[in-house]
């Protein structure tokens, strides 16, 4: 209760006016006490108010967003010190498969950069469709025959036809390889040992299948889209040795392009090398127009005829009887198969002796030609 609610008139035992002073004293101490408590609380609002009114003050990210995960941690202190040296606790959370499978598995956040790599030195992988996959292949039914309808009269006799079905396997393929690191380097906590590592692999690994996207056999090794045999239509350039005719022209380009059903042409990108680029840069059409466009933003890829161009080393170049381009929906004609994870195995004891710790690493992919309607070859030949 406040003072004004305790006073009282004793006419017995005090004076009434010092009674009554005391108690307006007290009620004006409470008043002031009060009237500072709301000054400091609005000051306080205020203050929230102006933090609040600045522009990204809410992020929606806690201050440990860029923590590394328990599991990234273990991770990196297995690529350093290997599993006896390591922390129990961080050990536990290394253990995300079993180790008698053939190695460690690496944290989601290190796959993912292995595939940006993969990514850089494969450039199949930015036209056609990739996939994943937990088995050792994958099966796709494919329609090979089609329904046939026929004009009949009112009593004619009617024939009868159905769809034919086959199937297309994609087998999955294993790449390996292993990288040796300094124990110096690994001892060294300024260097980023998963990105080094990463980068490693990632160049290998791209560089290895980024051939076999284009002209592997098949043979423990994805089937390439180039080799020969899988009915894919060829267009001649009218040269021998040469994209351009004999004017000089790139009329097979025109060609293959429209060669291409409707539904593929709208979707197709021409695929070729950087020397053969360079060749194309040079051809004029008939009113002596460049074929090669700039990109129209920048980042965006040139075109030829219109169409996206991607450069692909591993494309053979201009010679007699070689397929120096290929154009086409690749998204609809060719796949590839990722297996789930990838695993790597430290080994501190081959290389001990030379001061070196060697990380063994492997793959599982797999790719297949499944839609070779959608794809042209332009090859050089003069007829």
């Amino acid at each position: 209760m406040s003072a004004a609610l305790k006073l009282e008139y004793k006419s017995d035992s005090e004076d009434p006016i010092v009674e009554v002073k005391t108690a307006l004293d007290a009620l004006t101490t409470e008043v002031k006490a009060k009237a500072d408590n709301d000054n400091k609380l609005v000051a306080r609002i205020a203050e929230l108010e102006t933090k609040l009114a600045r522009p990204n003050i809410i992020t929606g990210k806690a201050d440990n967003d860029n923590e590394p995960t328990p599991e990234r941690k273990a991770f990196a202190s297995f690529l350093k010190f290997g599993e006896q040296r390591m922390p129990a606790d961080e050990a536990k959370a290394l253990v995300v498969a079993d180790d008698t499978r053939g190695g460690y598995l690496a944290p989601a956040e290190f796959s993912t950069e292995i595939i940006k790599n993969i990514v850089e030195f494969s450039p199949v992988r930015q036209a056609a469709r990739v996939g994943s996959t937990a088995a050792s292949s994958v099966i796709l039914p494919k329609r090979t025959g089609t329904p046939t309808a026929n004009w009949v009269g009112e009593t004619e006799t009617r024939t009868g036809t159905e769809s034919a079905y086959g199937q297309i396997e994609i087998s999955i393929h294993e790449m390996a390889a292993f990288v040796d690191v300094s124990v110096q380097l690994l001892e060294d906590a300024a260097v980023n040992v998963e990105s080094e590592v990463a980068m490693d692999l990632g160049e290998e690994f791209g560089r290895l299948e980024g051939i076999s996207f284009i002209s592997g056999d098949g043979t423990k090794k994805p089937l390439g889209f180039m080799t020969a045999g899988q009915g894919i239509v060829e267009v001649v350039s009218g040269s021998a040795s040469s994209i351009a005719d004999a004017d000089g022209q790139a009329n097979s380009l025109i060609t293959a392009l429209y060669d291409l059903p409707a539904a593929y042409r709208s979707k197709a990108v021409f695929m070729m090398n950087g020397t053969t680029l360079g060749s194309v840069r040079k051809l004029k059409d008939a009113n002596k127009n460049y074929l090669w466009q700039p990109g129209i933003q920048a980042g965006e890829p040139g075109t030829i005829l219109g169409r996206p161009v991607i450069e692909a080393p591993d494309m053979p170049d201009e010679g007699a009887g070689l397929f120096p381009i290929i154009l086409g929906d690749f998204n609809a004609a060719y796949r590839i198969y990722d297996r789930v994870a990838m695993s790597i195995l430290r080994d501190p004891y081959s290389l001990a002796t030379t001061g070196k710790v060697r990380f063994h690493a492997r793959r599982r992919v797999g790719g297949g030609l499944v839609k070779a309607e959608a794809l042209r070859k332009i090859k050089c030949a003069a007829s």
